[in-house]
């Protein structure tokens, strides 16, 4: 019985996934874009318009809560975590006791956790995973602005006349945001793609700058330089609204003294770093859009404020099309930061550090118990939870098993810790394995309340499906642990518009402009108010007539929320990535997202159409160093780190620079035998903002040479690899299909397989066919005339059938297993293959793509007119555009794609 069976009327909602903040008509049987929020209008990226099958295609049954991995009641969870809480405090100080959240959280969960733990605990351990995406990001704007705060809004990035995009894959990792640059290009317009690797994004790219990774300071230290030299700076600018101007100037110097040297650190061609600063000098209304490529660095504080100081220096800032943007990786990282949601802040965007921020919110909460400075950041929290310091670790809706550098170090962490405490929608993740208190929180549209998107918009998230039975929002968990731990009067909130009440009187309390972060107009809102309440744009003022007035634009005037009201110029200095490669790691590895998938697949696990695009962990490695290493295009190959490895399918491509691997972030121990990409990172953090440096791992590679590889296909609901079978492969990894699960397997030795199937299924298959000279092997197993496996093992990847029609067999009958026989051939003789998926939202394939075009679909619009492809959310596009060049028009010679 899956949690959500009925259907309901559209909601309008917003969507869990990226920082874009996509508005959704929502309901359990589909969804659709809501064409009135103005992040979207209308569009869904394929992850959102798949969303409505992550609630229903094999969703996570109900649970209730657990302790000791027994299920107990509320009452008895309740009080086992004040407990634990309790005697931490007791015995070993506040401190012993913090609270890990997530950019998943809405902002009621949030504020809540903060003022529990803060508050009320008084421990200041409480960071969340925000920390790994945008940290950098928020450490640079308070040292330029005073304050946290992104300047422009998406429409800058419509009106820009020049746009470049630094460290930013949009059009897989922010897709809908991507199509409204990309329906913005005009003549004129130029568009600057600054990433190591040619991605999707660098199709909008009329300058695709191939850097060497980690060399980002350089490059923008040396547009300050030369922007100098040809006395472009913005002298009247600098003088009335910025300080720090001659020390930056200096330290730029130092670091990129020269074009040439630019070019040179960069490894770049003098002439496309002349010509993206001559750009860059000439073009008034530039934005520059930055994301995880610049923040996930040990420089990545550094980074951002090299973006912002050419921006500052140039008067560049909160105008129109013009001003430094930071693109948030997640759906409420932005709400997080606005009640203090990181080791480093308190609520209301204030700082320990800001002169009588602590005394402000401990008397506002009335508390006497409110922690006396930062805590500890993300990496360093885990580091004390592994030698002892922290006794209590509470786990909110996030998956730092898999998420957090070094994860092998992390999971013996949680294991070593007296008490895990972990939150969550799902039952089975690599992090609640360890969970000793396991308790069911509402996921995604069983939940009410507040996110913030990228460009300050607040939009409500709003509950269309019923609560389920034993499951409860996260901010009433928490008040019912307040109210366990004695605080009833300050955790007495009745529904989440109580607390977003809170919330925005905080930011408005003794605020007299001193905060740019100020909602205090939402203060009074109605409980139908809150309900009715559209998107709306921070700082929001009081407006005639009782109105609202929102602010798109921050700094316009030229005032900023420092001492002085001046913005501050950063100097900058190089420093080198945290590891090196060398004689025994000589590649460099970056990690990232990939079009379909998100974070750690615990929700875009269970859509089968989101497997379709890239359905196994891959590493994408260049020509160049497949050449005489023995790697194969299709073949496994295993990167090893220094503290870890990585296993997946190998994909050569020039798109990756020499020297430079590239893996997804997605796969765990769930989908995966050895797929973290986390475990090839080293824990190495940004100084500043301690953000880890997730793009810059160190390995060597080599072939996984297996003597078979297999297809496992069983029925929908088998989600575990049969322990036999897990037990003697050296790789697996787990794909969720429309009628059933597949399995890809490869070892590196001998296999009895009817051994292993009487141990899997208790007997002999019922269709077998062997041919031992060729090492293939076919088997499927039957019960009461209906499939419960299909076996294929072949001696090579490329002799693998597809498995497109045997999974439709899973969904038939026994009267559609007529041609039995043909379950071992994986298909019936006349079908078709669809080959590698291309568009996820229509399900269409390279193959048809090919077929249209050879019969005369020439152009893009074409297709999406025959196929659909490229007509919904535009993800496929670059791939669509780069079948279209392989196909040569009529007598003209085949192209060449291999860049």
């Amino acid at each position: 019985m899956s949690r959500h069976q009925n259907a309901s009327i559209p909601i309008t909602t917003t969507c869990p996934y990226c920082g874009v903040g996509c508005g959704v008509l929502a309901r359990v049987d589909g969804v659709a874009g809501d064409s009135s929020h103005p992040a979207n209008q209308g569009r869904l990226c394929v992850k959102g318009s798949a969303l409505h099958e992550t609630l229903v295609t094999g969703s996570e049954p109900s649970f209730g809560p657990r302790v000791g991995g027994k299920e107990v009641g509320w009452e008895h969870a309740i009080d086992r975590v004040a407990s634990a809480i309790t005697d931490a405090v007791r015995d070993h100080g506040p401190g012993s006791v913090a609270f890990y959240l997530s950019g998943q959280l809405l902002t009621e969960d949030y504020y809540v956790a903060n003022k529990l733990a803060k508050g009320f605990v008084g421990t200041p351990h409480v960071d969340t995973n925000s920390r790994l995406c945008m940290s950098s990001a928020v450490a640079a704007h308070k040292r330029a602005f005073g304050e946290d705060c992104v300047p422009g809004c998406y429409e800058d990035l419509e009106l820009a006349d020049l746009l470049v995009l630094a460290g930013s894959n949009a059009a897989w990792a922010h897709p809908v945001l991507y199509q409204r640059m990309k329906a913005a290009h005009r003549a004129g317009r130029k568009v600057v793609v600054i990433d190591p690797r040619q991605t999707a994004t660098s199709e909008l790219a009329d300058l695709h700058l191939k850097l060497r990774p980690g060399t980002d300071t350089q490059l923008f230290n040396g547009l300050l330089v030369w922007m100098h030299e040809q006395q472009a700076l913005n002298v009247e600018y600098l003088t009335q609204h910025c300080s720090g101007v001659e020390e930056t100037l200096k330290a730029a110097k130092r670091s990129a003294p020269d074009i040439d040297a630019v070019a040179q650190v960069c490894d770049l061609a003098l002439e496309d770093v002349k010509a993206f600063y001559q750009w860059f000098t000439e073009t008034e209304r530039t934005v520059t859009a930055f994301s995880q490529g610049i923040n996930q660095s040990v420089a990545g504080t550094d980074k951002g404020n090299a973006i912002i100081n050419c921006h500052l220096a140039t008067g560049r800032v909160g105008r129109p099309g013009a001003g430094p943007f930071s693109l948030t990786g997640q759906p409420n990282a932005m709400g997080g930061r606005e009640v203090g949601g990181l080791a480093n802040t308190l609520a209301a965007h204030m700082d320990y550090d800001t002169p009588g921020a602590r005394e402000l919110v401990a008397d506002y909460w009335q508390t006497d118990r409110l922690a006396d400075g930062p805590g500890l950041k993300a990496v360093d929290l885990f580091e004390a939870v592994h030698r002892g310091d922290i006794k209590v670790l509470w786990v909110m809706g996030t998956n730092p098993a898999v998420s957090l550098p070094d994860s092998a170090r992390v999971r013996e962490a949680l294991a070593r810790c007296d008490t895990v405490i972990v939150s969550d929608c799902v039952s089975t993740t690599d992090t609640t394995a360890f969970a000793d208190i396991l308790l069911p929180a509402a996921g995604w549209g069983e939940k009410d309340g507040t996110v913030t998107n990228s460009e300050r918009r607040i939009s409500r998230q709003r509950r269309f499906l019923p609560l389920p039975a034993g499951v409860k929002p996260d901010w009433q968990i928490m008040s019912e642990v307040g109210q366990a731990l004695g605080h009833t009067k300050a955790f007495s909130y009745r529904k989440p518009v109580d607390i977003f009440r809170e919330h925005a009187a905080l930011s408005g309390y003794r605020n007299a402009g001193e905060r740019v972060f100020n909602i205090a107009a939402l203060e009074h809102l109605t409980d139908d108010a809150y309900e009715q309440m559209q998107p709306v744009q921070w700082p929001v003022k009081a407006g005639g007539s009782g109105g609202l007035q929102q602010t798109s634009r921050l700094f316009s005037d030229g005032c900023f929320p420092t001492p002085d009201g001046r913005a501050r110029l950063v100097p900058v200095h190089t420093l080198p990535p945290g590891q090196q490669p060398g004689e025994h790691y000589p590649l460099v590895v970056n990690s990232g997202r990939i079009r379909d998938q998100w974070h750690t697949m615990t929700r875009t696990g269970l859509a089968s159409k989101l497997f379709a695009h890239r359905d196994e962990p891959f590493i994408e490695v260049h020509p160049d160093d497949m050449a005489g290493s023995g790697l194969l295009e299709g073949g496994l190959a295993v990167l090893n780190g220094p503290s870890g490895q990585f296993i997946g399918r190998v994909r050569r491509t020039s798109h990756q620079r020499p020297g430079e691997v590239f893996v997804p972030i997605h796969w765990n121990g769930q989908f995966a035998s050895s797929a973290l990409a986390s475990d090839l990172m080293a824990p190495t953090v940004d100084p500043i903002s301690g953000q880890p440096e997730s793009k810059h791992g160190i390995a060597a590679i080599k072939p996984l040479l297996a003597k078979w590889q297999a297809r496992l296909v069983l029925p929908k609901n088998q989600t575990v690899l049969p322990t036999p079978m897990a037990a003697a492969f050296e790789y697996w990894s787990r794909q969720v299909l429309p009628n059933s699960t597949g399995w890809w397997l490869a070892g590196r030795h001998r296999a009895d397989w009817l051994a292993l199937g009487w141990q899997c299924f208790g007997r002999e298959p019922e269709l077998v066919m062997e041919d031992e000279s060729s090492g293939r092997f076919r088997a499927v197993w039957l019960m009461d005339e209906r499939l419960e496996a299909v076996l294929l093992v072949e001696p090579e990847i490329g002799s693998m059938p597809g498995v497109e029609w045997l999974d439709q067999c899973f969904a038939e009958s026994e009267d559609g297993l007529e041609q039995r026989w043909s379950l071992l051939a994986a298909g019936q003789a006349d079908a078709e293959p669809v080959g590698a998926l291309v568009c996820s939202c229509f399900q269409v394939g390279e193959n048809a793509i090919l077929r249209a075009i050879h019969e005369g679909c020439r152009s893009v619009e074409a297709l999406g007119e025959t196929l659909k492809c490229g007509s919904n959310c535009g993800s496929c596009l670059p791939e669509v555009r780069a079948l279209l060049a392989s196909v040569p028009e009529q007598g003209t010679e085949q192209a060449d794609l291999s860049a």
